[in-house]
């Protein structure tokens, strides 16, 4: 398989490169040539397959031409070692709990996942012996997700970029207390300018000459496409509840920078049966306004309780153009978008609680108020709540008014001491900072 860039000026790119990259060199994100349809007998016995066995069939059609399957078997069964159940909250609507996986955030596939198919590729190559650098921006949960996928992996050192103040105690606890190959660096900005200094770091010659650079962030496509298991998995669970149900399946999806989103398009594409999407957004609404006037117009991202999707300039919206040849008719057919404030976000959190007894964070909030206010009779919806509400402990806890109980496993990760260097929102300062950095070869850290 090939891979082309978005900007149509990079082309004919192997994964390892694109992989390796994350960004095509005229700033582009990276698309393959083509998707494969996986056959019709494929989804007639989807609900009694288990996640894994789907996963790997997935990824087969995604990445089998470029990956030995021993080797892709090996990376799917080792990335999903937590369940996604399928919970009814309410008649017709779902939640796919995302956040059972090692930092109870949904990009837990993505991280792992990828940070197994870099290391294989790296392995592969004859230039093994310089240090590959991996730049991730965060808004909250990628960067913990990804941190703790690549910690301890040889041959690579991650730095997390993530806007102070913006990310909730408990995710910075996740990827600021890990030490060893992981450094966290606390921007004096927005996540917009987190996710500008990772694109520009990509695009600086002197830099690139001297590092291995590439992004854990969704826009490489390792990190992305896994994601789409989820979208498998969710239609499975609901055709072993009802077949009818399951071929009526809306899926709701919390949106910031669109990975996921995107990545439930590309299931589409390989023939799942999804009804339409939903895109819901907070007051960071660029999308929406997309949908309705046909022009998308970045602004700068405005802080909300649903911090994870706080960003003014998705990255993977490139790709949901690409994906519909740039018609916004087509993507309109397909596609519909909501946004909401803080105060609609928070009286939902506390209403489904009251009375349905199901806890919400807020990015799932905003998903299950889309299926209430727009699923159609007969259609039957699923959001994807994102991340354990005990992550956003602050913010749930003052909504309702008592406490959350805290999963041990974030326990673990507050009981560690911070580490963080400041990062101005200058491009020269993060620079000068990267070519200071020490780059030990694989010999010297043998």
């Amino acid at each position: 398989m090939k891979y082309y860039s978005t900007n149509k000026k990079v082309s004919g790119v192997s994964l390892s490169d694109a992989v390796i990259k994350g960004l095509a060199e005229d700033k582009g994100l990276f698309m393959p040539d083509h998707i494969l349809e996986i056959p019709a007998m494929f989804y007639e016995n989807i609900d009694k397959m288990s996640f894994e066995d789907m996963a790997y069939t997935a990824a087969y059609m995604l990445f089998g031409e470029d990956v030995h399957a021993n080797m892709l078997k090996m990376i799917v069964h080792d990335t999903l070692n937590f369940d996604v159940p399928l919970v009814k909250v309410e008649e017709n609507i779902y939640s796919l709990e995302l956040f059972h996986g090692p930092t109870l955030a949904f990009k837990d596939v993505g991280g792992r996942f990828m940070s197994r198919m870099l290391s294989y590729f790296i392995q592969r190559q004859h230039d093994n012996d310089k240090l590959v650098n991996v730049l991730v921006a965060t808004s909250g949960d990628t960067g913990s997700a990804v941190a703790n996928g690549f910690l301890g992996v040889e041959g690579i050192h991650v730095y997390v970029l993530y806007p102070k103040g913006l990310v909730s105690p408990i995710q910075e606890c996740q990827f600021t207390t890990l030490g060893q190959n992981i450094t966290a660096l606390e921007v004096d900005g927005t996540f917009d300018d987190c996710q500008a200094l990772v694109k520009a770091a990509f695009m600086d010659d002197e830099l690139n000459a001297k590092m291995k650079l590439t992004s854990a962030n969704s826009i490489n496509v390792a990190r992305f496409l896994p994601q789409a298991f989820y979208y498998f998995y969710a239609y499975a669970q609901l055709k072993a509840i009802s077949e009818a149900a399951a071929n009526n399946m809306v899926v709701c999806v919390p949106s910031g920078n669109f990975g996921n989103i995107t990545a439930g398009l590309f299931a589409k594409r390989m023939g799942l049966p999804i009804k339409r999407f939903i895109a819901a957004n907070n007051r960071n609404d660029i999308f929406l306004e997309y949908l309705k006037t046909g022009e998308y117009k970045p602004r700068p991202s405005v802080s909300t309780i649903a911090n994870a999707m706080d960003v003014g300039d998705p990255s993977n919206f490139a790709r949901v153009l690409d994906l519909y040849g740039g018609s916004h008719q087509a993507i309109s057919k397909e596609i519909s978008g909501v946004s909401y404030t803080d105060e609609r976000i928070a009286e939902t959190l506390k209403t489904c609680k009251k009375e349905t007894g199901y806890l919400l964070d807020p990015h799932g909030a905003c998903g299950y108020r889309a299926l209430k206010e727009m699923l159609q009779p007969g259609e039957v919806g699923v959001f994807l709540e994102t991340a354990h509400p005990a992550k956003f402990l602050e913010t749930v806890e003052g909504i309702l008014g008592e406490k959350v109980e805290i999963p041990e496993k974030l326990q673990e990760f507050m009981k560690g001491e911070k580490k963080s260097e400041a990062m101005t929102k200058q491009f020269d300062d993060f620079k000068a900072y990267l070519l200071t950095s020490p780059q030990p070869s694989t010999k010297e850290r043998e």
